[in-house]
C-alpha cells in the first residue's frame, strides 16, 4: 500500500472514531435525560411542585424581610422558611416558662409569621404542618444517672418549651380568620439534644442548641429531595 493509501485509511479510521465517539456522547446524554425524566415522573415531581417551591422560596424571603424591618432577631432559612429562635429570647433560664421578654417577643413575632404565611394562598393551601419544635443542649441534669435518663429529661424539657410557645402563640394578635386552619396544622415536638448546633470547630454550641424552631412542612417534593440532596435543611 502506498503513502496515499495509508493516509486515506488513517483518515477513514479517524472519521469512524469521531463518529462513534459522537454517537456515544449522544446516547449517554439521551440516557441521562431519560433517567432524569423517569426519576421525576416516578417521584411525582410536577410543574405544580415547581410552583409550590417557588412560592415557598418567595414566602421565606418575605418572612426574613418582614422580621428585619420590624427588628425581630431570628434565624430564617430563606430556602425553607424554617425559623430558629434562641431560648434566651423566650424562656426563663433552665425553665420551660416563658419570660416577660419572651411574651413580648412572641407578641411581635407571631402575627408577622402567621399573617405572612397565610396571606400567600399557594403556600397556605399546600402546608401540611407547622411544626413547633423544642431543642435543648446536651448538658447533664444533676439527678440524671444514665444517658437515656438524661435524654428523657431533656426530651420533656424540649417538648414543654415547644408547647409553651404554641400555647402563647394562639393568644397573640394575628388575623384570627386563620384559626381553624392553624389549629389543624400545628404540631408540637420535642427533640431533646438530638440535633445540636455545631460551631466551626465541630463542637456543640450550647447557647445556639437551646432553641425553638418553627418549621413549614409543604406538600410536594423539590429537586433536592428527589435526588437525595439536603440543601437548606434545618
Amino acid at each position: 500500500m502506498g503513502i496515499y493509501g495509508r493516509k486515506k485509511r488513517l483518515i477513514e479510521e479517524d472519521s469512524n472514531n469521531i463518529f462513534w465517539t459522537t454517537m456515544s456522547d449522544l446516547l449517554l446524554g439521551l440516557a441521562i435525560i431519560f433517567m432524569t425524566l423517569f426519576i421525576l415522573a416516578m417521584s411525582g415531581f410536577t410543574q405544580e411542585n415547581v410552583k409550590i417551591q417557588q412560592q415557598q422560596l418567595a414566602a421565606s424571603k418575605e418572612l426574613a424581610q418582614n422580621f428585619k424591618q420590624n427588628q425581630i432577631d431570628v434565624d430564617v432559612d430563606q430556602l425553607t422558611g424554617n425559623v430558629k429562635i434562641s431560648d434566651i429570647q423566650l424562656l426563663e433560664v433552665g425553665s420551660y416558662t416563658l419570660s416577660d421578654k419572651g411574651k413580648k417577643f412572641l407578641d411581635k413575632f407571631v402575627p408577622i409569621y402567621i399573617n405572612t404565611i397565610f396571606n400567600n394562598p399557594v403556600i397556605a393551601d399546600n402546608i401540611e404542618n407547622i411544626i413547633i419544635q423544642g431543642h435543648t443542649d446536651s448538658q447533664m441534669f444533676k439527678d440524671a444517672k444514665t444517658p437515656n435518663e438524661q435524654f428523657s429529661k431533656n426530651m420533656f424539657l424540649s417538648l414543654q418549651r415547644a408547647y409553651a410557645v404554641q400555647d402563647y402563640m394562639l393568644k397573640t394578635k394575628y388575623n384570627k380568620n386563620y384559626d381553624p386552619k392553624l389549629r389543624k396544622l400545628v404540631i408540637v415536638e420535642g427533640r431533646s439534644f438530638s440535633e445540636p448546633v455545631l460551631n466551626d470547630s465541630g463542637k456543640e454550641d450550647l447557647d445556639k442548641s437551646r432553641r425553638v424552631e418553627l418549621k413549614l412542612r409543604v406538600k410536594g417534593k423539590n429537586l433536592s429531595e428527589v435526588f437525595g440532596f439536603n440543601f437548606g435543611a434545618n
